[in-house]
Parts: C-alpha cells; structure tokens; sequence
C-alpha cells in the first residue's frame, strides 16, 4: 500500500509567506513575533538557546524555522517545572490533560503550521509539542530530547508530515524522582491518537538511559487511518504500538525496530472496509519478541527477523487475549532467524491463516528451546490454515513444527521440513511448486535506507543519500 495524501489545500487558503525581517535572537523577539505574526509567517530563530517561561503558542500557517537542530535550542527556564501528578494522560481524552506543560502548542482547529531545524528539549516539561485537531502539521530536521512524558502529543491530526527528526529519550516512565507518585503506562517519542491521512519518515528514535524505568516507545498510535511510517530507525524496547480497534490502511515499512511492534485489539477490532488494517513489510526487527498480535487483516512479508539465539525470550508473534479473532492473516516470504520460543503462539482461538513462502532457521538457543515453532488455540479454524511453500529447519536442537495435535488439521503441504519431529501429524504433499521466499530479500531500511539487507545479510549502505526514503510517489 503506498498512501496517497490528500491534495494539500494549504496552498490556495494561505497567503504567500512573510518571512522576518532578521533572525530573532532573543526569547522575548521570539514572543513578540508570534504575537504579531499572520497565516504565512515565517519566522526564523538564529543560533543560540531561547527559555520558555510557559508554553509558546503557535497559530495556525506560521512556520518557525531555527538555525539547525545542533544551533538552535528552545527549552525551560528552570523555575518552570510543571507538576507530574496528571501523568500519564488520559490517552484518549482530553480532559484531565495538562496542554500547559508544552514547549510549543499549536493552536486547536487550525492548519499549516511547520517546525524545523532547532533541539526542543525538556527535562521538566511533560512534552515538547502539543498539537490538536490540526491540517497539515509539518515537522522536520528537529530534535527532540529528555522530557518527561512524550516528545510529540497529538489528537485527530491529519495531513502530517514527521520526517529527519531525532527522538532522543523522549518520554518515557518519568516516576524517578517523584516520591509517592508512579509513572502508569510509558509514554512515547510520538503519540498519535486519531491520526489520518499522514507520514513519519527518517526519523531516528534512540534510549540512552540504563535504568528501565525509563525507557519509552518510539511511535504510539491510537486509531490510524492511511497513515505511512517508514524508513525509520527505532532503537527503543518497543518501537511501534496500535493496539486500539479502527485502524485502516496503516503501512509499517522499511524500518528497522530493535524492539516490538505491538497491534493487538480485543478479538482483533472490525475489519477495515479495505480489507487490510496494516501492512508490516521490509523491515528488519532485532527482537525475538517482535509482533503483538491478535489483529484481522494484517499481511506481514518480505521483513528480515534476525534474532540472538542468546536471547531467546519471546515468539516472534505473541498473543495475550481470550476472545476469538476471525482473521484474516499473512505471513509470507520472510526470512526468520533464531525464532526464540517459536515463530506464532496465539493464546486465542484465531479463524484464517496463510504462512507460506518463508526460509525459518530455529538454531539452538541459549533455554534450549524445543517448543513447537507454532502454538494455537485448540479451537481455531484450522480448516482455513494454510502452511505452504515454506523451508523450515532446525539446526542443532530439533522441534515440532506445531505445540498441539489439534493443529495437524491444518492444510500443510509442499514444505521443506529440515529436523522437525512431528511430521506424523500432517500429510505435507509434495505439489512441485518452489519452496521458500519467491525473490531474493534485498533492501533497505532505517533512515535515509542506512540499512543494507541482503538475503540474511545486513550491513551499512555505501551511500547516504537515497530517494526510496523520501515520500511515496
């Protein structure tokens, strides 16, 4: 799927845009030109540091443009340190939300604000940008570091565009240093409810800290509609998560996740009028814990999971729930190596499964693991499983292909099955067809394609500069 962003208005109801007269040097310039600035605003900031005394209210059509993200700092003065009590958010409402706890606010119900080329850091600060109910909010070449809660808070954006931004230790569980005060759920470099129509490229999500308490996720999203995340590189424990229903049309690709992406909904959440609620492809995942599903249709092909087998903690798909899930899922021509505990273990009853076309290596791992690779619930819709065209083999230790009798009454045929021992369950007839990934697996992924992927091979791109990372045509 590659989104097709709306025909961007901003254009036609904006006039030409007004650039200061000279960079501002100064917080109080800084103010006093918002203030007196009109839709096609461009004010620029000059190299330097500019202290916030509260929250910089931008409105709608301004663009504000600093010197470059190592030049330009925007942050706190130190008395300003807003109380932690109202976190973590509510999430999904905005009651009870503490928006003055912000180093930029972009004014509700308007459009065309653009941020670029400055650091906006905390550490008191819940946040770095809030943004509401905004058209065609455009982030760029920005870096975002050390605040409490999330780098960028958004409600019902659409039209947006996230792209060459640094998240570094942008959220998290901020309870450190709050006697009698708990941190709740983890916050995130972005998180975007109700988020439509948008973009996130190229940008790089990084956690330094050592201690766990506070590590956040690199993008959060509760219900996404053609939205596009790709060519990211996400270095925190979980990189990607929508785990809430009414997601459609959502493109994960070209990334690479050191951590998991987490899709999971109760009994999956309806089906998408498209047919397919995210599509997870070219990719490379480190984490032997990668997806959290259940989620209906998903198709997952063409990733790259390259595991440690010292660290052997998780299947590759997990899921938690109890309510069936009728599907459907893909998975197919991947490359899988070192599964971990296995490659899917679903705890619910799920209803349509296609895994075909994939290359699995299960060495052996630091437990041992001899777990069947895949785990069902007893009463899913095996007749509407399909195992085909895959080479499956274990090195080293051998293991079942399945964890239960019950889910030998899947269609399973034309595979190349290497060391499994529970062949007896299954008829796998022989069809002719060729096994295993259909294409050589080569791409790139990361920002600006860093990333070579080749086969099982990874490594550094010889070059930095590549067009594949840029927005879809």
């Amino acid at each position: 799927m590659r989104t097709r962003l709306q025909v961007n208005l901003l254009a036609v109801l904006l006039p030409a845009a007004a650039v200061s007269a000279a960079p501002v040097t100064t917080t109080d310039e800084l103010l006093a030109a918002i203030a007196g600035a009109g839709p096609g605003a461009v004010i620029e900031l000059a190299g330097g540091t500019f202290r916030l005394t509260r929250t910089l209210d931008v409105p709608g059509g301004i663009t504000l443009k600093g010197a470059g993200m190592d030049k330009t700092v925007l942050t706190h003065v130190e008395s300003w340190k807003p109380s932690p009590e109202s976190l973590p958010d509510p999430e999904m409402r905005l009651e009870g939300l503490d928006t003055d706890a912000y180093l930029i606010r972009i004014r509700r119900d308007t459009q065309g604000v653009t941020l670029s080329d400055m650091t906006l850091q905390g550490p008191q600060l819940h946040g770095a940008i809030f943004a509401w109910f905004h058209t065609g909010l455009h982030l760029q070449r920005l870096r975002i570091k050390d605040t409490l809660w999330c780098g960028v808070r958004t409600f019902g954006l659409k039209q947006a565009k996230v792209h060459d931004c640094e998240f570094i230790n942008a959220g998290g569980r901020w309870e450190k240093g709050q006697p009698g005060l708990k941190g709740g759920i983890t916050g995130g470099g972005i998180f975007a409810c109700w988020t439509s129509d948008s973009e996130i490229w190229n940008n790089r999500f990084l956690e330094t800290r050592s201690e766990p308490n506070e590590h956040y996720y690199g993008i959060k999203g509760r219900e996404a509609r053609r939205v596009r995340i790709h060519h990211n590189t996400i270095l925190t424990n979980f990189s990607i998560e929508f785990p809430f229903e009414n997601d459609e049309d959502v493109e994960i690709d070209h990334n690479v996740c050191s951590g998991t992406v987490s899709i999971p909904k109760h009994a999956g959440g309806p089906l998408a009028k498209s047919g397919r609620t995210f599509h997870i492809h070219h990719n490379c995942f480190r984490n032997s814990y990668s997806i959290e599903f259940v989620r209906n249709g998903v198709e997952i092909d063409h990733n790259l999971f390259d595991f440690d087998p010292q660290a052997d903690h998780g299947n590759l798909i997990s899921a938690f729930g109890k309510a069936a899930a009728p599907g459907p899922a893909s998975f197919h021509n991947n490359l899988v190596s070192n599964p971990g505990r296995g490659v899917m273990w679903m705890n619910e009853p799920y209803g349509k499964l296609d895994v075909r076309n994939n290359h699995i290596i299960a060495r052996t791992t630091k437990t041992p693991r001899t777990e069947g690779l895949f785990g069902f619930n007893e009463k899913s819709g095996f007749a509407e499983f399909r195992f085909a065209d895959n080479i499956i083999e274990c090195e080293g230790t051998p293991r079942p292909l399945f964890r239960n009798d019950a889910s030998g009454a899947a269609t399973v045929e034309n595979n190349r099955l290497v060391n499994i021992t529970d062949t007896a369950r299954y008829p796998n007839k022989v069809a002719g067809r060729p096994q295993g990934p259909e294409q050589p697996l080569q791409f790139r992924c990361g920002v600006n394609g860093e990333m070579s992927v080749d086969g099982w091979k990874t490594g550094a791109a010889r070059d930095a500069a590549y067009p594949g990372a840029g927005s879809p045509p």
